[in-house]
Protein backbone atom coordinates (compact mmCIF):
# COMPACT_ATOMS: atom_id res chain seq x y z
CA UNK A 1 0.00 0.00 0.00
CA UNK A 2 1.95 2.98 -1.09
CA UNK A 3 -0.37 6.33 -0.68
CA UNK A 4 -0.70 6.40 3.09
CA UNK A 5 -1.76 10.25 2.30
CA UNK A 6 -4.87 9.26 1.20
CA UNK A 7 -5.22 5.86 3.70
CA UNK A 8 -4.46 8.35 6.31
CA UNK A 9 -7.16 10.91 4.91
CA UNK A 10 -10.03 8.14 4.91
CA UNK A 11 -9.15 6.28 8.18
CA UNK A 12 -8.99 9.76 10.28
CA UNK A 13 -12.81 10.68 9.14
CA UNK A 14 -13.92 7.83 11.38
CA UNK A 15 -14.32 8.31 15.31
CA UNK A 16 -12.06 6.77 17.92
CA UNK A 17 -14.41 3.29 18.19
CA UNK A 18 -14.25 3.07 14.72
CA UNK A 19 -10.46 3.29 13.89
CA UNK A 20 -9.83 1.02 17.12
CA UNK A 21 -12.44 -1.43 15.15
CA UNK A 22 -10.30 -1.44 12.34
CA UNK A 23 -6.88 -1.70 13.85
CA UNK A 24 -8.42 -5.00 15.80
CA UNK A 25 -9.85 -6.09 12.19
CA UNK A 26 -5.93 -5.54 10.81
CA UNK A 27 -4.99 -8.00 13.68
CA UNK A 28 -7.88 -10.52 13.68
CA UNK A 29 -6.68 -10.60 9.58
CA UNK A 30 -3.21 -11.32 10.85
CA UNK A 31 -4.18 -14.56 12.79
CA UNK A 32 -6.18 -15.60 9.66
CA UNK A 33 -3.55 -15.22 7.64
CA UNK A 34 -0.32 -16.41 9.55
CA UNK A 35 -2.04 -20.01 9.07
CA UNK A 36 -1.15 -20.25 5.23
CA UNK A 37 2.60 -19.62 4.14
CA UNK A 38 1.90 -17.81 0.89
CA UNK A 39 0.43 -15.09 2.93
CA UNK A 40 3.32 -13.73 4.01
CA UNK A 41 3.19 -10.09 1.65
CA UNK A 42 -0.33 -9.78 2.68
CA UNK A 43 1.06 -9.83 6.76
CA UNK A 44 3.57 -7.74 6.47
CA UNK A 45 1.43 -5.27 5.00
CA UNK A 46 -1.19 -5.52 7.60
CA UNK A 47 1.87 -4.88 9.86
CA UNK A 48 3.01 -1.57 8.37
CA UNK A 49 -0.88 -0.32 7.89
CA UNK A 50 -1.52 -1.51 11.23
CA UNK A 51 1.62 0.43 12.84
CA UNK A 52 0.37 3.77 10.77
CA UNK A 53 -3.25 3.07 12.47
CA UNK A 54 -1.77 3.63 15.74
CA UNK A 55 0.17 6.58 14.94
CA UNK A 56 -2.73 8.44 13.71
CA UNK A 57 -4.67 6.93 16.33
CA UNK A 58 -3.49 7.28 19.63
CA UNK A 59 -2.88 11.12 19.87
CA UNK A 60 -7.06 11.15 20.34
CA UNK A 61 -6.85 8.59 22.66
CA UNK A 62 -7.04 8.68 26.45
CA UNK A 63 -3.70 7.92 28.33
CA UNK A 64 -4.60 5.02 29.86
CA UNK A 65 -5.00 3.59 26.25
CA UNK A 66 -2.64 5.45 24.11
CA UNK A 67 -0.03 3.15 26.65
CA UNK A 68 -1.38 -0.05 25.46
CA UNK A 69 -1.42 0.82 21.37
CA UNK A 70 2.51 1.86 22.21
CA UNK A 71 3.13 -1.13 23.57
CA UNK A 72 0.79 -2.95 20.53
CA UNK A 73 3.07 -0.42 18.00
CA UNK A 74 6.48 -1.72 19.66
CA UNK A 75 5.37 -5.37 19.62
CA UNK A 76 4.30 -4.98 15.79
CA UNK A 77 7.95 -3.76 15.33
CA UNK A 78 9.88 -6.12 16.80
CA UNK A 79 7.77 -9.10 15.04
CA UNK A 80 8.80 -7.00 11.11
CA UNK A 81 12.13 -6.74 12.36
CA UNK A 82 12.36 -10.52 13.31
CA UNK A 83 10.01 -11.23 10.20
CA UNK A 84 12.20 -13.49 8.13
CA UNK A 85 13.30 -15.70 10.78
CA UNK A 86 9.71 -15.82 12.09
CA UNK A 87 7.99 -16.89 8.48
CA UNK A 88 10.28 -19.63 8.17
CA UNK A 89 9.32 -21.12 11.49
CA UNK A 90 5.76 -22.56 11.34
CA UNK A 91 5.85 -22.67 15.04
CA UNK A 92 6.55 -18.69 15.63
CA UNK A 93 4.51 -17.90 12.94
CA UNK A 94 1.22 -19.52 15.03
CA UNK A 95 2.69 -17.66 17.92
CA UNK A 96 2.43 -14.35 16.27
CA UNK A 97 -0.83 -15.42 15.44
CA UNK A 98 -2.15 -16.31 18.72
CA UNK A 99 -0.73 -13.11 19.55
CA UNK A 100 -2.32 -10.93 17.24
CA UNK A 101 -5.75 -12.47 18.05
CA UNK A 102 -5.13 -11.94 22.02
CA UNK A 103 -4.39 -8.31 20.42
CA UNK A 104 -7.49 -8.17 18.82
CA UNK A 105 -9.45 -9.15 20.97
CA UNK A 106 -7.88 -6.18 23.77
CA UNK A 107 -8.10 -3.55 20.93
CA UNK A 108 -11.89 -4.30 20.45
CA UNK A 109 -12.83 -4.30 23.88
CA UNK A 110 -11.40 -0.76 24.49
CA UNK A 111 -12.88 0.69 21.08
CA UNK A 112 -16.37 0.54 22.89
CA UNK A 113 -17.56 -1.21 19.68
CA UNK A 114 -18.49 -4.61 21.11
CA UNK A 115 -21.32 -2.59 23.78
CA UNK A 116 -23.31 -1.18 20.83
Amino acid sequence: MGNWAATRERYLRDSLPIRLGGLAANLARIKSFSDHPDHRDVIESLLDESKFFIEWTAPEAGIDLQVELVALQLQLACWQRSWQDIWADPLQRAAVGEQAQTWSERVLKRSGLLGR
